[in-house]
C-alpha cells in the first residue's frame, strides 16, 4: 500500500490550559519541528473547576501564538479521538514532566488507541526548566500573590493579575 507523503501532518495537543504555561508553549513550539500544524485543543469538558472560562483560555492561546499561523487554538467537547479525527489529525501530542505523569498518560494513550486505532500518541518530555511547573501550581502561587513572571507568557500573567489582583510590595 502506497503512503501519501504529501499529506499535511497535523497533531492535536489537548488540555485544559488553565492557564497556558511556558511549559505548554515550549512543547507546542517543539511540536512544530515535527508537525505541519499543531491544534491546541482546549477542553470544554473537564472534571476541574477552571479559573478561566473556555473563551478566556482560547483567547490566551491564540494571543500567544498569533504570529505563528501553524498553531490553531480551538475549543472542543466530547471524545478527543472524535475531535482529532474530524480535524484530520493523525497524532495526539502529549507532554511528560516526570514519571508520575507517565502512568496516567499511558492509560489515556491506550484508551485512545482502543477507541481509534489509526490515531497515534506522541510524548515529548518537557524542557528541564519547566519540569516543576503546572497550571495548578501557577494558579496557587498567583492567588497568593507570588511572582509567576517568566513561568507564563506575558498575556497570561496579565490575566492572572486581573483575576487575583497585582502583587503588593
Amino acid at each position: 500500500m502506497e503512503k501519501n507523503y504529501c499529506k499535511k501532518r497535523i497533531a492535536v495537543y489537548p488540555g485544559t490550559f488553565d492557564p497556558l504555561t511556558n511549559g505548554h508553549v515550549s512543547l507546542i513550539r517543539r511540536g512544530l519541528e515535527v508537525f505541519d500544524q499543531v491544534i491546541v485543543a482546549v477542553a470544554h469538558d473537564t472534571p476541574k473547576i477552571p479559573l478561566f472560562n473556555l473563551e478566556e483560555r482560547l483567547d490566551m492561546v491564540n494571543a500567544v501564538f498569533a504570529p505563528e499561523p501553524r498553531v490553531l487554538g480551538e475549543g472542543f467537547q466530547g471524545l478527543l479521538v472524535e475531535y482529532a479525527r474530524n480535524r484530520g489529525a493523525s497524532v495526539i501530542l502529549r507532554g511528560l514532566r516526570a514519571t508520575s505523569d507517565f502512568e496516567y498518560e499511558f492509560q489515556l494513550a491506550l484508551m485512545n488507541r482502543r477507541l481509534e486505532r489509526g490515531l497515534q500518541t506522541m510524548f515529548l518530555m518537557t524542557d528541564y526548566k519547566w519540569l516543576y511547573i503546572s497550571s495548578t501550581i501557577i494558579k496557587e502561587a498567583a492567588r497568593l500573590h507570588g511572582d509567576v513572571q517568566g513561568l507564563v507568557p506575558d498575556v497570561v500573567l496579565q490575566r492572572l493579575q486581573q483575576k487575583y489582583g497585582t502583587r503588593k510590595n
